[in-house]
């Protein structure tokens, strides 16, 4: 439930920051009450997390003021922000893996014995923080064993340790499931009723509706306004965030002929323990839908096709030919491309600029003996930039400074640069907001139109019953449904995604 909020703990006025080439923030504005629920909106690229980088000493404003318990301030870094009270549990999260969670939630801040580390002390603190979540995680389990979303749990852990006043959660849910979603909003509840103020950015809207008592809005990196979750509709808040109508009603009927050619057909695809003897088909022109709830093995089964991950068993067929994939090179070769869920891991190297990743899977066609022809891999990096309209300042920022949606056009303009006839979309628009996902719809149906064929997984059944024109649905690695989109619903989906059977 939501809670009576109290006083302003927090003002940012008139912050403006700029980079390189680039005007980040221009009079952006927040307010914060104690024992609020303060959700920041605003498409990939709007300023949110130049923003909160700003309030936590990662940045340094260029103008503007930041009032915090009645006083002016500006922090040098996260550690003297942290020490007063404002933590940031990041999207991406920060934890060392090879550490127990105890001495995760409590790096930098060690509880000693003399000269010793006392593992036992930071133990029962970790419980006692638990305890009071309602978190049930042995302390002394590795990090890198957990879950993401158990992994989430004690990031929020870690900053409840630090007695905080003010917690800012940036994208939250974007791994979590269903369960550890409900279990987060439990503790979010529970922190709003310790009067901690809660700064909330997510793209996910059903969330904000749930749990927010306010919702601040930016665009292009200025403050658009502030509402009243309650008064406010789903509608004006996409309508304050892209100055646009965004439509997200289901797709009616298949986009694909009678006739369309089977470009793939995989056969009893068999692969560890979260790949059972899947079979399926995808035509040309198709956008083939794959459903399922959190280890169904949908993107076990992409990958396997890929040749990421090693097949045990099973037949793949391109275009009627049986083809042997056993690497991505493989899979490439063969005209498909796949856009992974994690695409900061496999999708772009952040460290190199736009062009460099563009093109990175088609390199033999930019290379002239030792050399690589820059000004034409520059030319036909920018032809991608402006078809797929990605905010950069030029093709030579790199890529860890795009917003995620940016980054993922820059994933997608590497595969069509490649040419591949199908491509594998797993999770194309986590983390990325609602403007930004109609323009990745938007490509996705111009792409099919062009003649090319997508595979796409997702955990949201608004765009699997958007998007595709058939839906495949798994549980446990078994493929348990097979929909058209004319008979599909959210209740037929889901009836397929919890069959054991």
């Amino acid at each position: 439930m939501k809670g009576t909020t109290g006083d302003v703990i927090l003002t940012m006025n008139g912050i403006d920051k700029g980079f390189v080439g680039v005007q980040a923030l221009k009079d952006a504005r927040l307010e914060l009450k104690k024992g609020e629920v303060h959700a920041l909106m605003g498409e990939n690229g709007a300023g949110k997390s130049t923003l909160m980088k700003i309030l936590t000493g990662i940045y340094k404003k260029d103008k503007g003021s930041i009032i915090y318990e009645g006083e002016e301030i500006e922090f040098k870094n996260p550690k003297e922000a942290q020490e007063k009270g404002i933590v940031i549990v990041h999207q991406e999260l920060n934890m060392m893996n090879h550490l127990s969670v105890a001495q995760n939630i409590f790096i930098g801040r060690e509880s000693m014995n003399g000269k010793f580390i006392n593992d036992k002390t930071m133990v029962e603190e970790s419980k006692k923080l638990f305890k009071l979540l309602n978190i049930d995680i042995n302390p002394r389990e590795t990090m890198g064993r957990l879950t993401v979303g158990k992994q989430q749990m004690c990031e929020i852990a870690k900053a409840i340790s630090t007695d905080a006043k003010v917690i800012v959660f940036d994208e939250p849910t974007a791994a979590l499931t269903e369960t550890e979603i409900d279990e987060l909003f439990k503790i979010i509840d529970h922190l709003r009723s310790k009067n901690i103020g809660i700064i909330y950015i997510s793209h996910r809207m059903d969330e904000i509706n749930r749990i927010t008592d306010r919702v601040t809005v930016m665009r292009d990196g200025e403050y658009v306004g502030t509402v009243n979750t309650l008064e406010s509709t789903k509608d004006d808040i996409i309508n304050m965030m892209v100055g646009r109508v965004v439509y997200e009603d289901p797709k009616q009927k298949s986009n694909v002929p009678d006739d369309a050619a089977v470009v793939l057909e995989v056969k009893n695809l068999k692969a560890g323990k979260m790949v059972k003897n899947v079979s399926f088909t995808l035509r040309k022109g198709e956008i083939l839908g794959f459903s399922g709830l959190m280890g169904a093995g949908r993107t076990e089964t992409a990958r396997a096709l890929f040749g990421a991950d090693k097949k045990d068993s099973g037949e793949i067929y391109i275009n009627g030919q049986l083809v042997n994939i056993k690497t991505p090179a493989d899979a490439v070769r063969n005209g498909i491309g796949y856009l992974s869920e994690d695409r900061k891991r496999y999708g772009v190297i952040v460290e190199k600029t736009v062009a460099e990743n563009t093109t990175m899977a088609s390199m033999e066609d930019f290379t002239n003996g030792l050399f690589i022809d820059r000004k034409k891999e520059q030319k036909v990096a920018q032809e991608y930039v402006d078809a797929l309209k990605t905010k950069t300042p030029s093709v030579n920022q790199q890529v860890r400074n795009l917003s995620g949606g940016n980054q993922q056009k820059v994933v997608i303009a590497k595969w069509l640069a490649r040419n591949c006839d199908i491509l594998i979309f797993d999770e194309p628009t986590r983390g990325i907001d609602v403007g930004a996902k109609s323009e990745i719809y938007t490509l996705m149906n111009d792409l099919v139109k062009q003649g090319k064929s997508i595979i796409m997984i997702s955990s949201e059944l608004t765009e699997v019953l958007r998007m595709s024109d058939r839906i495949i649905v798994m549980c446990e690695g078994k493929k348990t449904g097979e929909l058209s989109i004319e008979e599909a619903s959210q209740e037929s989906i889901m009836k397929a995604a919890t069959n054991r059977e």
